[in-house]
């Protein structure tokens, strides 16, 4: 129109700029809206390849398990397919087969374990590829603000440490975790629990996940369709052990899927305030357990269900259902494998060192998720900070065992005060059902 202002075009450079003026006048949002959660994780990812070579490079290797891990399997490659002879210069092998199988190939890729400084970097491409996974499952559900994932990686001298200066094999077992969560939310169940099941090979601390997995596969499927998904993970277990299985069935079981082993208490992380005889007690670690199982029987009964509804309404098909099953969507998922995950760390017998990792990158999306909305953003980073320092108190004190199971109470009873899961509001656009997209 003759005399009037032109509108300009969305891709004209006046447009652009126009965004960016207003993105750098409000640059401090950046940091806590949840839409900025890309931007914010790319940079954070690319510093971290710097960061981890910096640390390989300045930051001194301490052998601890890399030099046991090689003899345990050299074993394996000569020919010793009873697990109560594989033993390495800190003990048995009490890992599963899946650990045998990654570990031979590191032990091939490194020449023969020797080649430390390789070993180092394939780690880093470990963590690097763990930071991928959990910032997608982040970026997918959109919980937690910005600025938070400065924690989640850069400021974590003793996760880069378990990676990169240690190499021990949870942070394996926690890689395939985080890519088997990844599947789960896009709807890849089969794949997932497959994927799931080769974690729990590497290391059994994954089973920590497993309520909180059965739950959701119970949830979506009904009894009859989860049991095929249950003898796909229970069938890689006995595929990947089948060699040992055949030599030694009862010692493969009893090394390596041994959940009455007697952990040493100068490695505690969270029972140092306890005398020693009673952090031994057998009677001590069935009061855990039965804690342990009563606390997560109440988050199914009154958190991780519909209110009113039965138990045993999940084992049947969901169209029969008395209630119209809803899908379950990314967030909710989620939240319950990281609250099935956590309530296992609240009462583990013992925590030791690289035991972190094992929940390390979910605390967050538990601190910021809807149980704890009303805690505010510097209490949060508290808790944070403060069981940071627990785990890089070393060795631990009564005081830093304490002060981490102050902030896992904390967690915990916030995680209670919060509604009903599967009787959330419908979805946002970002919290979206989750599709089945492959039974």
């Amino acid at each position: 129109m003759a005399g009037g202002v032109r509108k300009k075009s969305p891709g004209s450079p006046s447009a652009l700029w126009g965004k960016l003026h207003t993105l750098w006048q409000d640059k401090h949002m950046v940091l806590f809206k949840t839409e900025y959660t890309l931007l914010v994780v790319s940079i954070l990812w690319f510093l971290e390849i710097g960061f981890n070579v910096w640390v390989i490079q300045k930051v001194a290797y301490t052998e601890i398990d890399w030099k046991a891990y090689m003899d345990e399997v050299e074993g394996v490659i000569n020919g010793t397919y009873d697990y109560t002879e594989l033993k390495g210069d800190t003990g048995p092998l009490v890992y599963p087969a899946g650990f045998v199988y990654i570990f031979t190939a590191l032990y091939y890729v490194t020449s023969r374990g020797v080649n430390i400084r390789l070993a180092q970097y394939i780690f880093a491409a470990f963590y690097l590829v763990t930071l991928l996974l959990v910032f997608r499952i982040y970026y997918r559900t959109k919980k937690v603000p910005p600025y938070v994932f400065f924690f989640v990686c850069c400021a974590s001298y003793r996760i880069h440490s378990i990676f990169v200066l240690r190499l021990f094999n949870d942070p394996v077992a926690m890689m395939l975790l985080f890519a088997a969560v990844n599947l789960f939310m896009d709807g890849y169940w089969t794949l997932g629990c497959g994927l799931y099941s080769l974690a729990v090979s590497v290391k059994m601390n994954v089973l920590l996940f497993a309520p909180g997995l059965l739950l959701l596969l119970l949830s979506e499927f009904g009894l009859i369709r989860t049991i095929p998904k249950l003898l796909l993970c229970a069938g890689i277990q006995l595929l990947l052990g089948l060699p040992f299985l055949l030599e030694n069935p009862v010692g493969y079981v009893s090394q390596a899927f041994d959940l009455g082993r007697q952990f040493m208490f100068k490695w505690t992380v969270n029972w140092r305030f306890l005398p020693e005889w009673l952090f031994l007690s057998r009677y001590f670690h069935l009061l855990l357990l039965a804690v342990h199982l009563l606390t997560l029987l109440l988050f199914v009964l009154r958190r991780w269900k519909r209110p009113g509804e039965s138990i045993f309404e999940l084992l049947k098909e969901p169209s029969k259902r008395k209630t119209p099953a809803q899908k379950i969507t990314a967030d909710q998922m989620v939240l319950i494998l990281f609250s099935s995950n956590f309530i296992g760390m609240c009462f583990s017998r013992s925590l030791h060192y690289q035991f972190y990792v094992w929940y390390f990158h979910t605390l967050p999306y538990l601190l910021w998720s809807g149980g704890v909305e009303k805690l505010a953003h510097l209490l949060r980073v508290l808790i944070l900070g403060l069981i940071e320092l627990s785990w890089n108190t070393y060795p631990s004190t009564s005081g830093s065992s304490a002060a981490l199971h102050v902030c896992h109470l904390i967690i915990l009873l916030c995680l209670w005060m919060a509604p009903p899961l599967l009787s959330a509001p419908a979805e946002t656009q970002e919290d979206s059902p989750v599709k089945d997209k492959r039974q």
